[in-house]
């Protein structure tokens, strides 16, 4: 019998607590196209984008204000929002690096930001050519025009459990990052597994710093890479912690640059299968998310990554 003839995945839900809904974060059309080598024609993103919106998905990263010279394959950030057709109930965030990356937002009449920030001095170096301290001075005036201006702000936070240049990083470490971003005035945090080196216990260890600094469990988000195969019991562990707000990637598209092997986010398809089977509400319709990631593989000449996409579409 094949998977889509045995149905759904029987629920079972957890005797562990866990959140009744799980907000998914689609990062697909921003975290999961950035760094593919071939530019995908700007039609092509904005039928992925409104297939995924068809597939109950209510929250789309869309794209990134970063200079074209850094990511090209974003730089139709513009002209991709004046095609957008916007549903109602969907929230379409961008990724701001910076002032002139907000002016172009707001230019565009975007509703909602994210920035990137670095848990670990190496990255921050590297990645913002800031230190951890620094970046703050770049953070504070887009975050404060930006609430100003009536926009939401979530705040990315890289290598929280490890770094390829630093190896571990001290979960008190993330804890005091993070909460100068909260302080900062964004009213989300998105905690990074860059690497996706982070096993459960590291989860847990996180959000406990982060209760135990004060921080409402509400206020964070997750981002997990699965280049060790982790990233979905990570997921579980967050949840188990009172998680509620997940990002992943349509068909497990996107890469990570700074290590070898690595497999890229966490696939929508797979989160939406543990989901469905623990009986978490998420408003997706996964044939209708897959079908989107089996078209979107045909449009980039490859196969999807997501083991439930192949297991559903074989």
């Amino acid at each position: 019998m094949g998977a889509r003839e045995a149905g759904l995945p029987a629920v079972v839900p957890s005797r562990t607590g866990l959140p009744n809904q799980v907000t998914i974060w689609e990062v697909g059309p921003r975290d999961g196209l950035q760094n593919e080598k071939s530019i995908v024609p700007v039609e092509v993103k904005l039928e992925f984008l409104d297939r995924l919106a068809g597939a109950g998905l209510t929250t789309l990263e869309a794209t990134s204000f970063v200079h074209p010279k850094w990511v090209p394959q974003l730089a139709d950030a513009e002209q991709l929002l004046a095609g957008l057709d916007r549903r109602d109930g969907v929230r379409y965030p961008v990724l701001v690096p910076n002032e002139r990356g907000l002016d172009r937002a707001l230019e565009a009449g975007v509703a909602h930001i994210a920035i990137f920030a670095s848990a670990t001095e190496t990255f921050a170096q590297r990645n913002l050519n800031s230190t951890v301290d620094d970046q703050f001075a770049m953070f504070e005036p887009v975050v404060t025009r930006a609430r100003a201006e009536g926009l939401e702000v979530r705040g990315y936070l890289s290598m929280c459990f490890g770094d390829p240049w630093e190896g571990v990083v001290p979960a008190e470490q993330v804890v005091k990052v993070g909460k100068r971003l909260l302080d900062l005035g964004c009213s989300q945090l998105s905690l990074g597994d860059t690497i996706g080196v982070a096993t459960p216990g590291q989860v847990e260890a996180l959000i406990s710093g982060y209760r135990e600094a004060g921080t409402e469990v509400g206020a964070l988000a997750v981002h997990f890479h699965d280049t060790y195969g982790q990233a979905l019991s990570n997921t579980l562990a967050a949840l188990r912690c009172g998680v509620s707000t997940v990002d992943s990637s349509a068909g497990g598209l996107g890469g990570c640059p700074y290590a070898e092997s690595a497999t890229g986010n966490l696939a929508t398809e797979d989160l939406v299968w543990m989901l469905d089977g623990l009986g978490i509400e998420h408003g997706v319709n996964l044939d209708a998310l897959v079908e989107t990631s089996v078209w979107m593989a045909g449009r980039l000449g490859r196969p999807s990554p997501s083991r439930v996409v192949n297991a559903l579409a074989g």
